[in-house]
């Protein structure tokens, strides 16, 4: 594999465009980021072989000064079958158990894990992480753990911090515009500084592996799982952001994930639930769900994760994650991937509806996987330990398989972790209120947030310009008050109508019955909006012959057939930032430029 360098940066950012959808170039910027990047040192995707091979000593271990491909296959060969299908497995924090609902430490069965079998990864759900400090104090302690092993090979440690509505890690975190901000935007500045900022963030913590981009297509409108999440519809667009996206992460020191391999975009559900299928042809996959993946290939995306989708018309009924057609065949052979491949979690139905949690875990294995991951931690003796650990010591192909997978994993630890730039083992606790949220990051992502901004419809409201007797409604998600401050800060007082963010149809109905005859009573109305229930319930302000203002957060879908409404503006996201950016937009303080990136 090939490094960064400044000439690939740059053709990253001013490689020629689509023409159903166009990435802005700021040529000073690009020069200026190809002057940041080329003063930083980007660790090595995989190390130049030895010219001459060194004896290894018996003594040496995972930081031993030799070079990594050979100290790769000293380690390998020496590690026990535990040790080395341990590498391959990555666990959560369990889910809070009970009488431990507030306690945000690794359960005693994790720890043992890591100090006895030599835990591979591990993960950090959004399940107690409103604690920065107690998260990096238990991401420290289990690479303390990693230390005392004989060969001191140290963790993974990922998380979900995608931007905008996937943040797992919270607290005192940013919450980002996000990606489909990036792609209203439509600058790779955009995706490759909300990586660099979110990026920033959790290294500080100690976490050195980040699940995203997501770079899955907006294809079904309908998605309830991808939605913002994506860059947008087109391919090569959302390629080219999702490419910016992970040079952006490699520069802050994680390693960046490409997800959902081979794409999740054509689909209403969430794999989470059930099984997912996917009715398209492989000439449909080639031309449009691959066509991301394969600019980040390009670009040596470190690790990938797969996903638990089925595409009967390809390969059937066993989902991609568990597919050698797909993994191995396509993803490896005919694409000419290198780097890790991490399934999505295999506790979710998408794969366990097709085998049972032991057998999934083997089938994964055996399809081209490096990483299997459970938001669980297995139990110690659980099957999909023993029967795996047994088929390495019966069935020969079945070990290299699992050999060659820890070597992979191995090798990317002695690159990545012997880098200058990687996140650090031990966080510094005392370094981390400065550190997050990222106080560079605070000024880049309002200035985002401007930029996504797009006005759908232009009405009489923008700019928005009430007079002294102008009575104002604001009606909006209770769940979020930065709605109603920024407009207290915009107009002074003003009357607040606050609704659930996702109401059910009794509360819809109470909206609907409350909401129409106050909105009378005044003369213009500003409303919330981020699902087809909360339309649903607003539609009959058409009626009323009051000014209405649209605020849409989230997907932009459902506010589309809002036409009705004065003004139309569309934010992507419920970021405080977005919020701020609306209400500018709204009084004008900028004319917003966002483009929909959806056809």
């Amino acid at each position: 594999m090939k490094q960064i360098t400044l000439s690939r940066i740059y053709r990253l950012f001013v490689k020629a465009h689509t023409p159903s959808r166009t990435v802005r170039p700021n040529l000073l910027l690009v020069f200026v980021l190809m002057l940041f990047v080329a003063s930083i040192v980007i660790f090595p995707l995989a190390a130049a072989p030895a010219s001459a091979q060194t004896q290894i000593p018996e003594t040496a271990d995972f930081w031993s000064d030799y070079p990594a491909e050979q100290l790769a296959d000293f380690l390998t060969a020496r590690l026990s079958d535990e040790e080395l299908l341990a590498q391959m497995f990555m666990f959560g924090w369990k889910w809070p158990e009970v009488g431990r609902e507030n306690d945000a430490e690794p359960t005693p069965l994790l720890n043992q894990w890591v100090t006895e079998r030599g835990l591979g990864s591990v993960k950090v759900f959004g399940w107690n992480t409103d604690d920065v400090l107690q998260v990096a104090r238990a991401i420290a302690y289990l690479q303390q753990e990693s230390q005392s092993r004989r060969y001191k090979i140290p963790l993974f440690v990922a998380t979900d911090q995608e931007g905008g509505w996937i943040r797992h890690v919270r607290g005192e975190t940013t919450t980002t515009p996000g990606n489909m901000a990036i792609g209203a935007s439509a600058y790779p500045m955009d995706a490759y500084y909300s990586a660099y900022y979110i990026s920033r963030e959790i290294a500080a913590l100690g976490i050195n592996m980040n699940f995203a981009p997501t770079v899955d297509l907006y294809t079904d409108h309908k998605s309830s799982v991808i939605g913002p999440r994506s860059f947008g519809e087109d391919p090569q667009f959302v390629g080219e952001l999702g490419a910016s996206f992970v040079a952006g992460s490699l520069a802050a020191g994680v390693i960046p994930t490409a997800k959902h391999f081979p794409g999740h975009g054509d689909t209403s559900a969430d794999s989470h639930g059930k099984a997912i299928e996917i009715r398209i042809d492989r000439k449909t996959l080639e031309n449009r769900e691959l066509v991301p993946f394969k600019y980040l290939i390009a670009e040596h995306v470190p690790a990938m994760m797969s996903a638990h989708l089925r595409f009967p018309l390809i390969t059937g009924n066993e989902p991609a994650s568990l597919s050698k057609t797909f993994l191995t065949d396509i993803l490896r052979g005919e694409l000419g991937y290198e780097g890790l491949i991490i399934t999505d979690d295999m506790q979710m139905n998408g794969a366990t509806s097709y085998a049972m949690v032991s057998d999934a875990f083997t089938l994964a294995i055996e399809a081209g996987n490096d990483i299997i991951l459970s938001s669980e931690t297995a139990g110690w003796n659980e099957r999909l330990w023993t029967k795996n650990l047994n088929l390495m010591r019966t069935n020969t192909a079945f070990k290299q398989t699992v050999q060659k997978a820890a070597r992979r994993v191995i090798l990317y630890k002695l690159n990545y972790f012997r880098s200058a730039t990687a996140a650090p083992l031990y966080p510094d606790l005392n370094s981390i209120p400065s550190r997050i949220p990222d106080r560079e990051g605070q000024a880049f992502f309002l200035s985002q947030a401007c930029r996504s901004i797009t006005a759908y419809k232009r009405g009489t409201a923008l700019p928005f310009k009430p007079t002294e007797s102008e009575r104002i409604l604001i009606a909006g998600h209770q769940e979020h008050p930065e709605f109603f401050e920024e407009a207290e800060k915009r107009f002074g007082k003003v009357a607040r109508f606050p609704y659930k963010a996702d109401m059910g149809p009794y509360h819809g109905l109470w909206v609907h019955d409350n909401l129409i005859p106050l909105a009378r009573s005044y003369d213009t109305i500003i409303v919330c909006v981020d699902c087809q229930n909360n339309v649903d319930a607003l539609r009959e302000l058409q009626y009323t012959g009051k000014r209405i203002v649209v605020m849409s957060i989230q997907s932009p879908v459902p506010a589309m057939e809002m036409t009705w409404a004065d003004t139309v503006l569309f934010g992507y996201s419920y970021s405080p930032y977005t919020f701020k950016a609306l209400f500018a937009a709204l009084c004008g303080d900028f004319d917003p430029q966002g483009e929909l990136p959806l056809e």
